[in-house]
């Protein structure tokens, strides 16, 4: 007889979005923002969140994440945004001290999407050049409807 192995496949992309607290651009250098995104990447690796991709511009931050057994959106966000914080302010990073708005946008990715959403994700610099966080949030609203 032959014994097979119980186990769970589970992948649930996440979009996930949060700015700093009141919309202040405290990361308001590229050499800061990729200091930034590299820790929390690392911290989420050491946290067992699959952290696929994670970027932002001065004053929000976006990472797509996928899901795991046990795993929860509020936990996931309340250790990714208060550990970074933290970080951030042991460290001395910005000129004031630095918080993450408690509020968040999450929606949930396809996976006929997520290399969209990777590319989209990766290319937050120069879509900035063009467009404000909050007309970016609103169209996220909108295109998930949540208006």
């Amino acid at each position: 007889m032959v014994k097979t192995t119980q186990m769970s496949f589970i992948k649930i992309y996440i979009h996930l979005v949060f700015s700093t607290k009141n919309r202040i651009p405290h990361l308001n250098t590229f050499d800061l923002r990729i200091k930034v995104w590299r820790h929390i990447k690392e911290n989420a690796s050491k946290k067992e969140i699959f952290l696929d991709m994670v970027n932002g511009y001065s004053d929000h931050c976006h990472c797509l994440i996928s899901l795991g057994s046990g795993q929860n959106i509020e936990k996931i966000v309340q250790l990714l945004k208060g550990e970074s914080s933290y970080w951030i302010n042991k460290n001395q990073l910005t000129a004031d001290k630095f918080s993450w708005q408690d509020e968040y946008f999450a929606v949930s990715v396809s996976e006929s999407k997520v290399e969209a959403v990777r590319e989209y994700i990766k290319n937050q610099e120069k879509h900035h050049q063009r467009k404000s966080f909050t007309e970016e949030y609103q169209e996220f609203l909108e295109k998930n409807n949540f208006k």
